[in-house]
């Protein structure tokens, strides 16, 4: 019988292992320079967190989880089987429920996690129209790259960029609503979000919108009627697990699906959506492309329960605006430290990322200290983005824990400053 060590016991020994391992930091000289800081270092500035899970994917489990809670009868069964089914079905329903999807709105599960899903629409869905395509940090520029590079639209119609930098946000009011739109409703790399509302998108529009919103469902509201086709993954608000990605359809996403075949753009088996000229529709009601894990799925439908728990999809922005909001006093109180996303109503509440007055090496150091010391691990900043930190805020970390990290911010900037 396969076993599973309790959730403390295993993180603890997680934690022995990691304090034997030195971090990487270049050179054995650095190395050596930055072990003589950590004997050195101030006392601690007071209590660690709980809990140092501070990643931005995968993130997080929830509180109270324990891998032993999840059921396990639909493991070893047949995805197709009749309980297979009923749970990827139940798992879908409440997804549409906890959201407020809208009920002529469609949800399926898909491989590959958000990413999966994303290109899943861009290749079933682009050059029907022009398209503008709006990025303002890594993957929404990954995502135009795959729109000019693979799928070679501007061969046949024109792709228009709108761009801007990290910590920035493009003008949106510059896009067509003739057009077709991909954009990514929160930057993860970046910690800047798209206003509430998308006021910036038609109503009456006659092009499709593709949403890249996987750090931002369940912790940002979603304006469905702005929303043609939507994306995420389980691994991030939630904190489930990788692989499986969720894809949601508008009455009018369909209908391109069944209108617009491309030329001379062949699709594998996992990124078809239509059979014969009409939606599959069995993949919108539990019938997946291709084998899911059903453990990941029972781990997704634990996490749906306990956001229910705490409030249910209000509750989650709740959490994690507070947790946004203690950052946000820190950062108000010392000059060294400050956000990437200067306008505050574009901030993101997930992925907060924060510049430090400190050089590029030094951050690494800031980094590598607080994860020595156990006390926020996976924190540095996007390998694409500038020099920064990045604090995951989504409402699986508890509020207490983002406030007690945030004298250890202090207390590892003032060591590296020495």
């Amino acid at each position: 019988m396969l076993r599973f060590a309790p959730t403390q016991a295993a993180r603890a020994a997680s934690i022995a292992f990691c304090q034997q391992v030195a971090p990487a930091v270049g050179s054995s000289v650095a190395a050596q320079a930055l072990t003589a800081r950590w004997m050195s270092a101030a006392p601690a500035p007071g209590p660690k967190p709980v809990n140092p899970e501070f990643s931005s994917g995968p993130c997080k489990k929830h509180p109270g989880y324990n891998i032993s809670n999840l059921p396990t009868s639909s493991l070893g069964r047949s995805h197709r089987s009749k309980l297979g089914k009923e749970r990827l079905k139940f798992a879908i329903d409440e997804t549409k429920r906890m959201l407020g999807i809208p009920d002529d709105y469609l949800v399926g599960i898909v491989p590959a996690s958000d990413t999966g899903a994303y290109e899943m629409a861009m290749w079933n869905m682009l050059g029907a129209k022009d398209v503008d395509v709006c990025h303002w940090e890594s993957f929404g520029k990954g995502w135009f790259a795959d729109a000019i590079s693979h799928l070679k639209l501007r061969d046949t119609i024109e792709v228009t960029e709108h761009t801007a930098g990290y910590g920035e946000l493009p003008d949106l009011t510059k896009t067509n609503k003739d057009r077709d739109i991909c954009f990514t409703f929160n930057g993860t790399t970046s910690g800047v979000r798209v206003p509430d509302g998308c006021d910036w998108i038609a109503d009456d529009r006659t092009g499709l919108t593709l949403c890249d919103a996987t750090s931002a469902v369940f912790a940002m509201n979603m304006p469905w009627e702005k929303l043609d086709v939507t994306t995420y993954s389980w691994q991030k608000v939630l904190g489930g697990e990788g692989a499986h990605g969720m894809l949601i359809l508008s009455p009018r996403a369909v209908e391109r699906l069944e209108s617009y075949t491309p030329e001379n753009r062949p699709l594998p088996k996992i990124f078809r959506l239509t059979k014969k000229g009409k939606l599959d529709a069995g993949i919108f009601k539990g019938a997946t492309i291709n084998t899911p894990s059903m453990m990941a799925v029972e781990d997704y439908i634990d996490a749906l329960a306990w956001a229910e728990s705490v409030g249910g999809n209000d509750g989650l922005i709740k959490i994690s605006n507070n947790n946004l909001g203690v950052i946000e006093k820190f950062v108000s109180e010392n000059e060294w430290i400050d956000f990437l996303a200067k306008d505050k109503t574009v901030r993101s509440n997930t992925s907060v990322c924060c510049t430090l007055d400190l050089s590029p090496e030094q951050i690494k150091e800031f980094v590598a200290l607080l994860d020595k010391e156990n006390v926020a691990l996976d924190i540095g900043g996007y390998r694409d983005a500038p020099p920064s930190i990045r604090i995951w805020c989504g409402a699986t970390v508890e509020t207490a824990d983002v406030e007690a990290l945030m004298p250890w911010l202090k207390w590892a900037f003032d060591e590296v400053k020495k």
